[in-house]
C-alpha cells in the first residue's frame, strides 16, 4: 500500500492559489455494520498483499520491475477490487503508450498508487520518502522494485533528481503526489513547486491524473474501508513542460492544478446529490475520452 508521498519539504513552501471556496463532501455515517463489512475487507485485502508482494519479493530476485510489470498490475487491480470498488479509467487521446511522462495525480488514501496503476499500460517508477523504507515487508517492497527514495537534505534531492532523470530516459514513467501528503478534506490541496521543477528539468510532459470517489472509500484519518462506490481515474490531456520557461514554474502549476480540481468540483457536485453506496457494484469498466 502507499503512504503520503514526498513534498520535497525542505526546498519547497506551498504556492499561493486564488480559487472558489472547496466544496464540503456529504458523507455517510459509519454504522456497525460498516464496522464488520470493513474488518472483512480490511482481511481481504491483507492477504492479497502480503500473498502478491511476497511473490514480487521473491522474483526480484531474479527478474527486473520492469519485467514483473504484468505482475504489478495484477497486484494493483486486485488490491483495489477486493475494496468492494467499481472501478473506471478515462483516459485522454493524447496519452501515447511508449512516451514516458510524469503523471501526477491528486493524493487520496494508502490505494492511490493502485488505483492510478492500471490507468495506462505504462510502467511506472514511484517516489516515496526515505523513511518509509524502514517499514517491515512494504519497505523490502520498494528496495526491490527500485522505488526512487527522497531524502529532505540536498545532497538527497541531488540523487532523487538524478534517479528521475535516469527513469525518464529508460523509458519510464513516474508516479508523483505533488500535494506530498493524502487530502483531509477530498479536496485538492496545496502543490509543491519541488518536483514540478524536476519535470521541467527533465522536460518531462505532465499528465494531470485526478481520482474521484475513492475519498468515500477510504481517508486519512479512519481506517474504516467503505464498499460499494464508483470511482473513476481520469488520465487528462499531457501538458508539456517544454512550452514553460524555467521561470514560469507558478503557471504550470497552475494550469495543472486547476484540471484536477475541475474534476474534483464536479464531482463533488454531483455525487453530494447521492452520497449513499450502492451494492453490489458494477463490474469495473475502462473508457476513452473525447479529445
Amino acid at each position: 500500500m502507499d503512504t503520503d508521498s514526498p513534498d520535497n519539504r525542505a526546498a519547497d513552501a506551498p504556492v499561493e492559489r486564488a480559487a472558489p471556496e472547496p466544496i464540503e463532501p456529504l458523507l455517510k455515517e459509519d454504522t456497525v455494520v460498516d464496522r464488520a463489512v470493513s474488518a472483512a475487507m480490511w482481511g481481504l485485502g491483507a492477504s492479497w498483499l502480503t500473498t502478491l508482494l511476497g511473490a514480487q519479493i521473491l522474483l526480484h530476485q531474479r527478474f527486473s520491475a520492469r519485467q514483473l510489470h504484468n505482475v504489478a498490475r495484477l497486484y494493483s487491480m486486485g488490491q483495489v477490487l477486493l475494496t468492494g470498488t467499481s472501478l473506471r479509467h478515462v483516459v485522454h487521446p493524447d496519452i501515447e503508450q511508449g512516451r514516458a511522462y510524469m503523471f501526477f495525480q491528486n493524493h487520496v488514501n494508502l490505494l492511490d498508487h493502485c488505483t492510478m496503476y492500471n490507468a495506462t499500460s505504462h510502467f511506472k517508477q514511484g517516489v516515496e520518502l526515505e523513511e518509509h523504507f524502514d517499514y517491515p515487508f512494504y519497505g523490502e517492497y520498494m528496495r526491490r522494485r527500485g522505488t526512487i527514495p527522497v531524502s529532505q537534505d540536498l545532497p538527497g534531492l541531488k540523487v532523487l533528481v538524478a534517479r528521475m532523470r535516469e527513469e525518464n530516459e529508460a523509458g519510464h514513467s513516474l508516479l508523483v503526489f505533488p500535494e506530498g501528503t493524502r487530502t483531509v478534506d477530498g479536496n485538492l490541496g496545496e502543490l509543491k513547486s519541488g518536483v514540478f521543477r524536476i519535470a521541467q528539468q527533465l522536460e518531462a510532459p505532465i499528465v494531470p491524473v485526478t481520482v474521484t470517489g475513492m475519498y468515500r472509500v477510504m481517508r486519512k484519518g479512519s481506517l474504516m474501508i467503505r464498499p460499494g462506490y464508483d470511482v473513476t481515474v481520469y488520465c487528462d490531456k499531457p501538458i508539456e513542460t517544454t512550452d514553460y520557461a524555467r521561470g514560469e514554474t507558478t503557471r504550470l502549476m497552475q494550469d495543472v492544478g486547476s484540471v484536477m480540481r475541475r474534476r474534483l468540483d464536479d464531482y463533488w457536485r454531483s455525487s453530494n446529490a447521492q452520497p449513499r453506496p450502492r451494492w453490489p457494484v458494477p463490474i469495473p469498466s475502462w473508457a476513452k475520452m473525447n479529445g
